[in-house]
Parts: C-alpha cells; structure tokens; sequence
C-alpha cells in the first residue's frame, strides 16, 4: 500500500513531545512510542525493546536511536533494529508530520497486531 493510500490518525502535535524525547499512544494493536529528535524528526515504534521487553518511550534519546531504559540495548529510531552488537527488531511505524499535527498509519497498526 502507497504512503498517499493509507488511513491516518490524529495524534497530537509535535511540540507534545520534548525534544529528545517521546510519548506513549495506546492504541488496540497496543502501545506505540513516538520519539522527537534533537531535530525535530518524529519516530513511530512498537513501545517495547526486543530484548526484554523495556519500555521503550521511556529510553533515552540521542541522535537517531533510543537506549532502553532496562538493560541498555541501542535501538535505531529509523530502522527499529538493534544497534551495535546487541541483536533484535521492533517495528516502526509511518507517521506523518503536517505543520507539526501528527498522524500515524492505522493500517500499520493492524500489521502490529499480527
């Protein structure tokens, strides 16, 4: 599916989130974390670190990556992989920024839930 054909939701505003840092947004697919960087890029990934689960929107941002806040593991905000030699995966999201109103991709959130 094209980034124009996807079905969006509203859900909030880019200056919500602290630069360098994120919020949680529960959806039924279950939580989503989206990150602000020192740049004003925004990130959309499942709230959950591959390792043990760490709450992710908790992390620590720097850059384009997020450091868990349970066991240190390194997770690259654009690709959601694991950086350096820790190992794992979580999935990002799209998310679209529209003068700073946020939306993300509801059909994304169903292939969450898979």
């Amino acid at each position: 599916m094209t980034f124009s054909r996807m079905n969006w939701v509203a859900i909030g505003h880019v200056d919500d989130i602290p630069r360098r840092g994120a919020r949680c947004v529960k959806t039924p697919a279950g939580a989503i974390a989206v990150f602000r960087t020192e740049d004003d890029q925004v990130f959309a990934l499942e709230d959950q670190c591959p390792h043990k689960r760490g709450p992710l929107s908790q992390g620590i941002v720097h850059g384009h990556a997020v450091t868990c806040p349970l066991h240190n593991f390194v997770i690259s905000l654009e690709t959601g992989a694991a950086l350096g030699a820790d190992e794992g995966q979580v999935k990002t999201l799209p998310l679209r920024n529209e003068d700073g109103a946020l939306f993300l991709s509801l059909d994304a959130l169903s292939l969450v839930a898979k």
